[in-house]
């Protein structure tokens, strides 16, 4: 379809097109059959659409839109900790009170784990628990270097 239609095709089909654009726009339909046809199919499918539509607009009861939003404002009642246990929020709070849960388990053994020291004492632990000699004297250096070489862990 040419783009002179395709601009006033929704006008023509509605009936509402000025008298001399309607002119023009049927002048070109009778000099271009491949639009003619289209035209006449869209003009078809507008006449069954137009079958389709209501004799009066249909309004919703005045009651309509406060039962709606009784509606929402029962859904937005702020819950309480028996909203764990509905069924409604079952799967989502419950896996949430599960995962706090596990974290401060978890999060409990690790932190009393830090306090507890499996090991022997470290280096710097023996070389605290020594004399601190002065290193102007050979021997005493020498003495702490072997200390720090016999260190078994």
């Amino acid at each position: 379809m040419h783009g002179v239609l395709t601009d006033r095709l929704e006008e023509y089909l509605a009936g509402t097109l000025e008298p001399v654009a309607r002119r023009q726009f049927e002048t070109h339909l009778n000099m271009c059959a491949p639009c003619r046809e289209e035209v006449q199919g869209m003009q078809e499918l507008s006449d069954g659409l137009a079958f389709l539509r209501p004799d009066q607009s249909i309004a919703p009861s005045p009651s309509f839109y406060a039962g709606i939003m009784e509606r929402i404002g029962r859904q937005n009642v702020a819950p309480t900790f028996t909203g764990l246990l509905s069924w409604r929020f079952a799967f989502g709070r419950r896996m949430a009170f599960a995962s706090l849960l596990l974290l401060a388990v978890l999060g409990s053994y690790l932190w009393l784990g830090e306090r507890v020291y499996t090991a022997g004492p470290t280096p710097e632990a023996v070389m605290a628990q020594q004399e601190s000699p002065a290193f102007e004297s050979r021997p005493a250096q020498d003495n702490m270097l072997v200390t720090l070489t016999a260190y078994e862990h």
